[in-house]
């Protein structure tokens, strides 16, 4: 399986750098991660178009977005497993910048989700994102991880 994370801005807390790659770590028996960056930009728009340049071909796109679909943990484990069953491989999830998301972006995704009700900086959502999609397959794999 592949997974891209296409994201705006570079991580700069070590603690977060530091999550994200224990997660990273985590995922290399499951699937091959790769992390996109771009820079924040002046308008949503072309941090939008920036956004969508680096989302893979044949990439099956889930964008993260505050009014995007509230899904448990199970659930979410449940969409990776179905589309996996039906040939799907390659995924990419897209986080949005401090200012959200264009309508380009939106328009685009093949399902938008909201990690919570509650507001998290683009940067602590990349660490939440690793940890969700790392507890995902554990549940797929009836793993002891989810409790």
């Amino acid at each position: 399986m592949k997974i891209t994370i296409v994201a705006v801005g570079k991580l700069k807390e070590k603690f977060l750098i530091d999550g994200v790659n224990e997660y990273l770590k985590r995922l290399r028996p499951f699937a091959k991660v790769e992390i996109r960056e771009v820079p924040e930009c002046r308008t949503i728009d072309e941090e939008g178009k920036k956004l969508l340049s680096l989302v893979p071909k044949n990439s099956r796109l889930f964008v993260l977005d505050v009014s995007g679909e509230k899904i448990s943990s199970e659930e979410f484990a449940k969409k990776i497993a179905g589309l996996n069953l039906y040939g799907e491989d390659n995924f990419t999830f897209l986080i949005g910048g401090a200012f959200g998301l264009s309508e380009e972006i939106r328009r685009a995704a093949d399902f938008r989700m909201s990690l919570s009700p509650m507001t998290f900086t683009h940067q602590m959502a990349r660490l939440i994102l690793v940890e969700q999609i790392y507890r995902a397959f554990k549940i797929n794999r009836g793993e002891p991880y989810h409790y």
